[in-house]
This record gives C-alpha cells, structure tokens and sequence, in this order.
C-alpha cells in the first residue's frame, strides 16, 4: 500500500526486489518503469483461511511521457516456511491465472467484472417518514461533517479528461466556471471518494442524495476538488447532477433541494 514518504524510485525497488519472478517481467516493462513520477496502490482482492493466505494489488504508474503503467502484484504464504513469496504481473488475467494454482483455487479473488467476492458495504436506506422530526433530521445529516477520509490514493488515468465530463455534465448555474477548468487542464491524477449517500422519504416521495469529492493533483503538486452531488430531489424524480468548487456549497445545495422539494 502507499507510504506518503516512500519515493516512486523507492518504492519500485521494493517492488521489484522482493518479487520471486521479476526476471520474468518484460523488458520493455521494466525500462519504462525506469522514467516513473509517481504512483498509487491500491488492495484488489484479499483471501484468508486456514490453508491460504492471498492477496493482490495493483500498483499505478505515472510516466514522464504522460502514459500510465500497471503491476499486479500477488502476495501469498503458501510455501514450506510459511512466509509471504510475492509475485508481478502485467496484466490482471496472468495473476489471476496464478491464483488459480495456489491452493484452494480462486476463492475470494476479485471477480472478473472487478467486484470483490469478499462483497462491497452498501448505503443504507432509511424510510423517515414525513413528520417533521424526520425532516430535521434529514437536514441535519445533509449537513454533517464525515469523519476523517484515509489518504488519498491518485491514480494516473487521464485525469484532465475526468475534470471536464464533471463539469459538462452539471446542471447549476453556480456551477465552477472557466477559471477552474482552465487549472484542471494539467490535472495528472485523481481520486474520487463517496461523501455521502442516503435516500428518504420527503413530502411523500422518496428522493436520493450521493456527494461525491473528485480530487485531482495538479503538475505543479497541488490539490484542488470538484465536489458533486447526485439527487432526485426534483418535481418529476428524474435524476439531476450538481457541481461545487466547495463541500460547504455542496451540502448546502443538498439542503436546499431537501427544503424546495
């Protein structure tokens, strides 16, 4: 996983070191590998039992000529002595492939449509009612702080182009305007995070929230969010996007549509 302090440089010679095959990954890949900026890893799928201990990552590359390039890395601790062997591959199917031949086969690797067999946590929807004590209460958590969000993992993955669907695809007036797309331009990495995400019942219809924050790491190192909010919050129940510069205009966009409805 990511360590903030561990350079791209580092980290790839971790990497490389302690995989079992490495001698077996192309050469094309691993001179590539060499002109690497940066990078993000992420937990692809984790198995654990009594006979099999499995995990895989995927690790992102961004290189200095603007493409991306990936690793899968296959940790297990099958062998004699018990301790974790690792392997990298590049590409998906080849280290599926090789979970396949460990012991106890394919369970709990990833699924081929990428959903985790070990299963997704799923909003929870609550029924309200339409008293006044549950629309304060929707209010109330339409405006409450999330707890403290883990690091952020960017992914090279044609970032700039990410920016502007999000903003095309606002609805609001308010919506950031050219100054903003014109910094997201030179965006080389993102990361999106679900907020916040409920359904109600307001004034005899049900009606869906979901705040999304889509933050982006810019060439010269900064940081900078769009913050957007999905809603059914309209007349007919269609679904409508909004985008905000600030999660403090979002949630109060959020309360507005929960009020107005």
């Amino acid at each position: 996983m990511n360590d903030p302090y561990e350079t791209t440089e580092a980290h790839l010679e971790r990497l490389l070191g302690r995989a079992l095959n490495s001698f077996d990954l192309p050469d094309a890949t691993v001179g590539r590998l060499d002109s690497a900026l940066a990078h993000a890893s992420s937990l692809h799928s984790s198995h654990h039992s009594a006979v099999l201990d499995r995990v895989t990552y995927r690790h992102a590359y961004l290189l200095s000529d603007g493409s991306s390039l990936v690793l899968w890395e296959l940790v297990h601790s099958t062998g004699r002595s018990g301790a974790e062997q690792h392997e990298l591959y590049t590409e998906e199917s080849e280290a599926r492939l090789a979970a396949s031949r460990l012991p106890s086969g394919f369970p709990g690797f990833a699924t081929a449509d990428g959903d985790s067999a070990s299963g997704a946590a799923g909003l929870s929807f609550g029924d309200l009612g339409a008293d006044l004590d549950a629309d304060f209460e929707l209010l109330a958590a339409l405006m409450t702080a999330p707890p403290a969000a883990l690091p952020r993992m960017y992914v090279p993955d044609n970032s700039a182009d990410h920016a502007r669907r999000v903003l095309r695809r606002a609805e609001n007036s308010d919506r950031p305007g050219e100054e903003t797309a014109g910094l997201l331009r030179v965006a080389f990495a993102h990361h999106i995070t679900q907020v916040f995400g409920r359904q109600y019942r307001v004034d005899g219809k049900d009606a869906g929230f979901t705040l999304y924050e889509h933050a982006f790491l810019l060439l010269d190192g900064t940081e900078t969010s769009l913050w957007e909010v999905e809603h059914t919050a309209t007349p007919d129940g269609r679904h409508m996007c909004e985008v905000y510069g600030s999660e403090h205009t979002a949630r109060e966009a959020m309360e507005l549509r929960a009020r107005v409805r």
